[in-house]
């Protein structure tokens, strides 16, 4: 395996380039228009199909103002364009994948409403403190209004959970780039895509390569956008239930197998965005990853069924329910072994590359004082920032969960998170993807013996920072001096506050969610809140000494089995020299769909066979991300359309005459 090869710092210092600074006025009024416009453009996609605006909001601003300032003969800098791809990111980002909550913070509070009322939550409705979330009978609740006072203590912790996040993730964050990009060199792989669409549009009309290549992607895109996202949300809309062309997230043929492979998870993803995301991504990642999902997914699972291993695996399950019984039967500690193996090897790594990056420092003679004009703080401020942000949580918790330890908090905030935000961002350098280690909380609160259901809705500092380190090379490449993400950061907090208060206001009151308009909350939200609902009471004592599901799910020896596989995988792997990327991609996809990672599979393979030969290795190289950030413009286009008319016909619908 050639770890040395991955782990060698670039030995050749960063080209100099002149910074300048990306926000300004004409990026503040960006803000404003993403806010106003594309925020509730979220909340509205991702209910219907579980996918954010981001990409939507991103592209369609980027491309208004940008045409805007270009007729008003004064273009958008390059500078100008990151910042507001940064802004419609960071405004309309989804809050919770699983459950497709868009639309700000403020859905959280609408999903805890939901939670409360569901049939999951009864057993343990009467122990969710009121500063989470108001009693189920509370007006607030039936009558849908955030604006009620009972949810006024629930609004002013999460504003300040909110705060203390942002606060954390840019201190620590920034160390972390400073750490793994400009002492270590590392290649951030998946960075250029953001930088390489704002470098794009910023050479707009002229006979830059880019701006061809970006227009390519953007028509595929919108030609896309109308089959996969328009035509739901337009039917959705008029008719009150989607019609899909294509199923959303993807196509499930679990029971159409099972008689001949029970328990295995079978269905195709037909989202062509999947497919551009092979282009970009470290090839043998991709492979990995598809290897190691149909390994785990198709093949195992029906042999782990008939010897036993999945007694909750119920014939006529759906892909998601089998996945979820699969999981909590066997794949989680598994997983659980597997990312304890990586973090050894990662921690090994780590020091490994910190010694290499000395010695190259001492032979080189680099300096590690950051390019003039970067706009640089200094570290011991960034890490202040840090410190101060994560007491800050660590006081608050311990005032609302004063029974549990306040050891296991500390342990949480100072030692566990900045640790695993290093390997994580580490590992963001070198595969573009982070690390993670799943049920740590769950786990460490099982151990402690706390049995209060407070401390699952507590702000306990438990976060990986570790993908912040690539959004500072992002802005890096662009030549943003770092002060405008702190600008940006300063005016966005209170626009998203208002913005997602307002607009989740007036969407809950309107709509009750989950309906039938919104398919994808309709179909996953009890599932997710079953899932909550397993996890909650975990720590909870039972009639009988009896554990729960999730508890039983927490399997020792397969723990212990999945580290020690993933030990002899990785050692495997070396023998047969196979890339240290294809050991990260192979234990990353253990846990994922192979409907999504066949299409990334087969995406890299025709980006390898195919374009890579027509046009080159390198020039495909530099062509791919481009495309890929054309793509999702196109799609956000038409996603922005689409939604648009959604939204002016509910509103509409409320009206008295």
């Amino acid at each position: 395996m050639a770890v040395a090869d991955a782990l060698k710092p670039d030995s050749s210092p960063p080209e100099p380039q002149k910074f300048e600074e990306g926000f300004t006025v004409r990026t503040a009024i960006g803000a404003l228009f993403i806010a106003l416009f594309m925020l509730p453009g979220g909340m509205y996609l991702g209910l219907v199909a579980g996918q954010g605006v981001g990409e939507a909001a991103e592209w369609v601003t980027i491309v208004l103002f940008a045409e805007v300032a270009r007729r008003s003969f004064a273009p958008l800098r390059r500078q100008e364009i990151y910042i507001l791809f940064y802004l419609a990111a960071a405004l309309t980002s989804v809050v919770n994948v699983e459950r497709g909550l868009g639309g700000g913070p403020f859905s959280n509070l609408v999903w805890n409403a939901y939670f409360i009322n569901s049939p999951s939550s009864q057993p343990i409705v009467n122990q969710i403190p009121m500063w989470a979330v108001p009693r189920p009978g509370s007006m607030a609740v039936l009558h849908r209004e955030l604006w009620h006072p009972d949810w006024l203590r629930p609004i002013l912790l999460l504003v300040l959970g909110d705060f203390c996040g942002r606060l954390s993730w840019m201190g620590l964050g920034y160390a972390l780039f400073r750490t793994t990009s400009d002492v270590e060199r590392l290649p951030f792989p998946y960075a250029p895509v953001a930088a390489s669409g704002a470098t794009a549009l910023a050479e707009a009309g002229t006979e830059s390569w880019r701006w061809s290549m970006f227009s390519t992607g953007a028509v595929i895109g919108m030609l896309f956008g109308v089959v996969y996202i328009g035509v739901p949300v337009i039917t959705g809309t008029i008719f009150g239930e989607s019609f899909q062309i294509f199923p959303i997230p993807f196509a499930d043929y679990t029971t159409g197998v099972e008689n001949l492979l029970p328990a295995a998870i079978v269905g195709v993803s037909f989202s062509l965005g999947n497919v551009l995301t092979g282009f970009v991504l470290p090839f043998h990642i991709v492979v990995g990853a598809a290897v190691a999902s149909v390994l785990g997914m198709v093949l195992i699972n029906p042999v782990l069924y008939h010897a036993g291993l999945l007694p909750n695996y119920r014939f006529g399950s759906s892909a998601f329910m089998t996945k979820l019984t699969v999981d909590m039967d066997f794949w989680l500690s598994v997983g659980i072994g597997m990312n304890l193996a990586i973090a050894i090897l990662g921690i090994v790594l780590v020091l490994k590359a910190v010694a290499q990056a000395k010695r190259h420092r001492e032979e080189k003679r680099y300096s590690l004082a950051p390019p003039p004009g970067r706009g640089d703080v200094p570290i011991w401020a960034a890490i202040s920032a840090w410190a101060f942000a994560t007491i800050v949580l660590i006081v608050v918790s311990h005032l609302l969960i004063p029974d549990f330890p306040l050891w296991i908090m500390i342990f949480f905030g100072l030692v566990w998170s900045p640790l695993n935000s290093y390997i994580s961002a580490r590992m963001m350098g070198l595969t573009g993807r982070g690390i993670s280690f799943p049920y740590l909380k769950e786990a460490s609160v099982v151990a402690s013996g706390y049995q209060k259901i407070d401390v699952w809705y507590a702000p306990i500092p438990l976060a990986d920072h570790g993908w912040a380190a690539q959004r500072f090379r992002e802005v890096e490449l662009t030549g943003t001096r770092f002060t405008s993400v702190l600008k940006a950061e300063a005016f966005m907090f209170p626009l998203v506050m208002v913005a997602s208060f307002a607009f989740w206001s007036f969407f809950w009151n309107s709509n009750p969610v989950p309906s039938g308009q919104f398919p994808y909350a309709q179909r996953f939200w009890p599932v997710q809140a079953t899932m909550q609902s397993v996890i909650q009471q975990i720590n909870v004592p039972r009639v009988g000494g009896d554990v729960g599901w999730f508890a039983k799910a927490l399997k020792p020896d397969l723990i212990g089995y999945g580290t020690l596989g993933g030990l002899a995988i990785y050692g495997i792997f070396s023998v047969l020299k196979l890339p240290l990327l294809f050991f990260y991609g192979f234990a990353g996809g253990l846990g994922l769909y192979p409907a999504n990672t066949i299409p990334q599979l087969l995406g890299a393979i025709l980006g390898r066979r195919y374009f890579a030969r027509r046009y080159g290795e390198e020039q495909w190289g530099r062509y791919a991300p481009v495309l890929l950030a054309g793509f999702s413009c196109g799609t956000g286009l038409v996603a922005m359309t689409a939604i648009a008319l959604a939204l002016v016909a509910r509103a509409v619908a409320q009206l008295p005459y």
